[in-house]
C-alpha cells in the first residue's frame, strides 16, 4: 500500500472486504504500558472460524497491522558541534592541564 490509510473503517473493509468488514467488531483497545501507541483488535466471524486483527495508530494518523517505530533517546550532535561552546577555546578543562592565557 504505498499511502497509509487514515481511516480504521477503510484499513478493515480493505483487509476483510466491504461485505465481511459490515460485521466486523471492535473488541479492545488501548494504549500500550508505555504509551509509545494507541491499538484497536477488530474482530470478525468467517466460515472458516474467527479472524482478529491488531491495528496500531502512528504519529502521522493512520492505522497500520505493525506497531509504530519505538522512540528512542536521541542526540543532536550537528547543532552542538556548530555552536561556540563546542569550539576549540571552550572545551572544559581537566584536572591538571593549564588554562590559556
Amino acid at each position: 500500500m504505498g499511502t497509509r490509510e487514515k481511516s480504521l473503517r477503510a484499513l478493515v473493509e480493505n483487509w476483510l472486504g466491504p461485505d465481511a468488514a459490515k460485521h466486523a467488531r471492535v473488541t479492545r483497545f488501548g494504549h500500550s504500558r508505555r504509551k509509545q501507541w494507541r491499538y484497536v483488535c477488530v474482530e470478525a466471524d468467517r466460515p472458516s472460524g474467527r479472524l482478529a486483527f491488531v491495528f496500531f495508530r502512528h504519529d502521522e494518523g493512520s492505522w497500520c497491522v505493525f506497531p509504530p517505530e519505538y522512540k528512542r533517546p536521541a542526540m543532536n550532535i550537528a547543532r552542538s558541534i556548530s555552536s561556540p561552546a563546542a569550539s576549540a577555546d571552550h572545551i572544559p578543562q581537566f584536572l591538571g592541564d593549564e588554562v590559556p592565557g
